[in-house]
């Protein structure tokens, strides 16, 4: 499945599973916005995909996993994980930011 029309129904799933209409979430985007990122013929910026999923009361993270499923119906939940685990754990710089002040 395209990625865009996957993204699409992982948006309107997680809508719908929190029992939400179009006109729930105007606060962060139009109702034709939304009906045309659902249908495929847009797709969010990070920033527009953070927004609606947080009026959800979800993480992003959870409408993108199921953007990469439902393209890819031969890849389970946790095989998508232990990929994004292993990639993760694989990077240079393993230790978070420092939140410390040098003064």
């Amino acid at each position: 499945m395209e990625l865009k029309k996957a993204l699409g129904m992982a948006l309107r799933r997680a809508r719908k599973s929190k029992q939400l209409s179009q006109e729930d979430l105007t606060g962060v985007s139009s109702q034709t916005y939304l009906s045309m990122l659902e249908g495929g013929a847009k797709g969010p910026t990070l920033e527009k995909l953070d927004a609606i999923a947080s009026a959800m009361g979800i993480h992003p993270l959870t409408i993108l996993a199921d953007c990469y499923l439902l393209s890819d119906e031969s890849l389970t939940l946790d095989e998508l994980f232990s990929r994004v685990r292993t990639e993760l754990s694989q990077r240079e710089d393993h230790s978070k930011p420092s939140t410390q002040n040098s003064a």
